[in-house]
């Protein structure tokens, strides 16, 4: 089974980051999913897991990245880590 790993690349937003997933947590071909509140992301456990993150604002999901935004107050590195730790965490890595 391969080891899911998550990268972070910046954005012209600075409180977005997209996180590269490989491998992909879903088929990138897929519509994507976007979320602005954690009640927008109740049916979906990844989703409302990241919105459980202290600042996370908003979330767009593609498959094969996620774009995380924060509120301006919120620290990147928290975020980060908590972001990197379920993304690696979720589901079975093919």
């Amino acid at each position: 089974m391969a080891r899911r790993t998550v990268t972070f690349e910046s954005t012209p937003n600075p409180n977005a980051v997209k996180c590269l997933v490989s491998p992909p947590l879903r088929a990138p071909a897929l519509p994507p999913r976007s979320y602005f509140n954690a009640v927008a992301a109740r049916g979906d456990a990844l989703a409302a897991a990241l919105f459980e993150i202290p600042g996370v604002t908003n979330i767009l999901d593609r498959g094969d990245f996620v774009t995380i935004g924060k509120s301006p107050g919120a620290d990147w590195r928290a975020v980060k880590a908590a972001a990197k730790r379920l993304l690696e965490a979720h589901g079975d890595a093919p």
